[in-house]
């Protein structure tokens, strides 16, 4: 593992200063990676962690929710089992 260090000027961008260690063996590929796409490894680094924090999935309760209905059941029970936590 080696740690490189980013170092930038704050500024309007408001770029700051980020340590990150990663596998030694992955350097030169992502390194060559970037040159291939003529950008910077700090500019790769920046879009994966922007891409990664954009596809934040929602909650399970709130992909659920609405969706389920309630059964129609002739239990006394279920009745007020649904009463007291379905309204």
């Amino acid at each position: 593992m080696v740690a490189y260090t980013y170092i930038n000027e704050t500024g309007p961008g408001m770029k700051k200063k980020l340590t990150v260690t990663v596998d030694e063996e992955l350097i030169p590929l992502a390194k060559r990676y970037a040159r291939s796409r003529g950008l910077s490894l700090s500019s790769v680094i920046e879009q994966s962690l922007r891409e990664v924090t954009r596809q934040e999935k929602p909650s399970f309760s709130s992909r659920w929710r609405g969706k389920f209905r309630p059964a129609e059941r002739d239990d006394p029970r279920y009745r007020a089992l649904a009463r007291r936590y379905l309204d």
